[in-house]
């Protein structure tokens, strides 16, 4: 069991400029990679519930970039984590000294599986408000069911986040 203390709270308006930040650091620490830079996941969706933490996918060409770009964030101050479990979402962690807000920094080669699954679910709650409420409703009881147990969290989640998949088209 994982414990870390799971905390979901209302939508925070200065969560678009939190990504913006980053993104500038990130944007600027990759220049020229030709990597995009993503806000997703449920602080990137306007009046979501949210655990306090952003959400950001790098995105880069192929995944023969994956070194050259892993080293850039090394040096801005990231250390890789590994796919933490999830094929084809690399994940890095934040040590450096910039004041950022808490967040997850993953990468994903352009056009990748899970890429998609991420856009997709974020554009479809951006779009369709009522799925965005009940999702909200969904992350609230997960987080009363399991208030230390992250992995069971995400588990009672899991049904939802699939029903919006099947929405979307995605396996």
């Amino acid at each position: 069991m994982n414990t870390k203390h799971v905390v979901v709270v209302p939508y925070d308006e200065a969560w678009p400029a939190e990504f913006a930040g980053i993104r500038g650091a990130l944007e600027a620490a990759l220049a020229g990679c030709g990597c995009g830079v993503e806000h997703v996941g449920s602080t990137s969706v306007p009046g979501l519930c949210a655990k306090p933490i952003i959400d950001i996918d790098i995105i880069i060409p192929d995944a023969a970039s994956f070194p050259a770009v892993a080293e850039r964030l090394a040096a801005s101050g990231y250390r890789y984590e590994g796919d933490l479990g999830i094929p084809g979402r690399e994940a890095f962690r934040y040590t450096g000294t910039q004041p950022f807000m808490k967040h997850h920094l993953y990468m994903c080669v352009r056009g990748s599986a899970e890429l998609t699954r991420h856009i997709a679910l974020r554009d479809w709650l951006r779009a369709h408000p009522e799925d965005a409420a009940e999702y909200g409703r969904v992350k609230q009881r997960a987080a009363r069911n399991h208030p230390y147990d992250v992995d069971a969290y995400i588990e009672e989640k899991g049904p939802f986040i699939r029903g919006i998949y099947g929405k979307c088209g995605l396996p």
